[in-house]
């Protein structure tokens, strides 16, 4: 493998390593600053800050990209990474804390650009296993994220902030030293010059742009609100899993992490070899719902589990759910044109980052009210969307040839 895809794998993976680190010492990094047990509502909000920095700079770090090269772009992202966990790391106020969250979501905007960075020097033919490959080290990252920083944060609350500014700013070297631009004059295809004095179309940075092309497409309706679910759903997790699992179980940091890494090791596992058998035997319109099935079954174990263990038991129920997502999304693609299937995939990232910028505030505020008395109800609430998403599978897909088991 040459250096800058080992550049670039190590970025990715360690802006997942970062995304990771805070969720198991969040809740308390709140409370410190704040002096308030009642942090339910700011974690929504700092969820849905990183959020939206990301849905509203991602196209424009794209399109700079495109302009100035994709290698400034990445150096200034990694270095803002760096100064953003400083900035985390010795954060006296909930402002400063709020500011290093922005900082996070802009930078960790930058995997559009570290995307198009792969294929700019890949070969048509390895281009899906080094996207694979990518996929594999964000899944990696996010493993190892949730159990450092709950080790780390039990020794000192701050440390897993400091550890992680001091991987980013080595991986900053690494880029500096290393990683070539990848967008030379000569690469570019000459249709993809702009002529001289041609003005940047600035509606091309607008990340609602996409949304609006919803009432263009057919039948695209009960697909993308499936997505919307579904996402939603998911950043429940991310919300909720520390704050509930210290007040139901009273986990420390290394347990809360150790549970997210053990959830993480179960999902790749899942999704890296059911699918395939899955569709094989159900097709994919039953192994979607299947999946939204097993995440039913499990949350509701979880909703009313009253030991820490029963957790880790049911998590290779809760990892079935993984079939659902895959198997969908293949299902999407059959439902739209080929000559529009870009136009698709543009909309659904856009609906995916919209669901994490609302779903966050909608979960953290439901968690306040029930957290006193039932933590655990806060997953009766992600049954409910997953409820609602199964009768929009059944409908967006009805007409769908993939609904029958594939044969082997």
């Amino acid at each position: 493998m040459n250096k800058p895809l080992i550049v670039i794998f190590a970025a990715i993976g360690l802006d997942a390593v970062g995304i990771g680190l805070i969720f198991p010492i969040l809740p308390r990094l709140i409370e410190e600053v704040t002096q308030s047990n009642n942090v339910a509502p700011t974690i929504g909000i700092m969820t849905a800050l990183y959020a939206l920095m990301q849905f509203v700079f991602a196209p424009m770090l794209g399109a700079l990209s495109d302009a100035i090269g994709r290698r400034p772009v990445l150096l200034i992202s990694l270095a803002g990474a760096a100064i953003n966990y400083v900035v985390m790391a010795f954060a006296p106020s909930l402002l400063l804390l709020l500011v290093g969250r922005a900082i996070a979501g802009l930078t960790s905007a930058n995997m559009s650009v570290a995307m198009a960075y792969i294929t700019d020097i890949s070969p048509e033919d390895q281009r899906a296993r080094r996207f694979g490959l990518t996929s594999a080290m964000f899944g990696a990252g996010f493993i190892i994220g949730p159990v450092l920083g709950g080790l780390l944060g039990d020794y000192w609350l701050r440390l897993p902030f400091i550890a992680a500014a001091a991987l980013n700013a080595c991986n900053l070297l690494l880029a500096l030293f290393i990683l070539p631009e990848s967008r030379t004059p000569e690469s570019r295809k000459p249709e993809s010059r702009a002529p001289a004095g041609r003005k940047l179309d600035l509606t091309a940075l607008n990340p609602l742009r996409p949304l609006l092309r919803i009432v263009s497409m057919k039948g695209l309706l009960p697909i993308v609100l499936v997505f919307f679910f579904l996402s939603a759903a998911g950043e429940s997790y991310g919300t909720c899993w520390a704050l509930w699992g210290f007040d139901a179980f009273r986990w420390n940091g290394f347990w809360i992490g150790l549970s997210l890494g053990a959830f993480g090791i179960w999902q790749t596992l899942m999704q890296a070899f059911l699918p395939g058998p899955a569709t094989r035997v159900l097709g994919e319109r039953w192994s979607t719902v299947t999946g939204l099935a097993c995440a039913c079954v499990a949350l509701t174990v979880m909703a009313f589990a009253e030991k820490g263990w029963i957790i880790f038991a049911i998590m290779p129920v809760f990892a079935l759910s993984g079939i659902g997502a895959p198997a969908f999304q293949a299902l999407a693609t059959r439902q739209v044109d080929p000559a529009r299937q870009g136009e698709l995939q543009g909309v659904l990232a856009s609906v995916v980052s919209l669901a994490s910028i609302v779903a966050p505030l909608a979960f953290s505020s439901f968690y306040f009210v029930v957290r006193e008395n039932w933590p655990g109800g806060i997953w009766l609430s992600v049954i409910v969307l997953y409820a609602i998403a199964v009768p929009l599978v059944l409908l967006s897909t009805r007409t769908a040839g993939a609904a029958q088991p594939v044969s082997a």
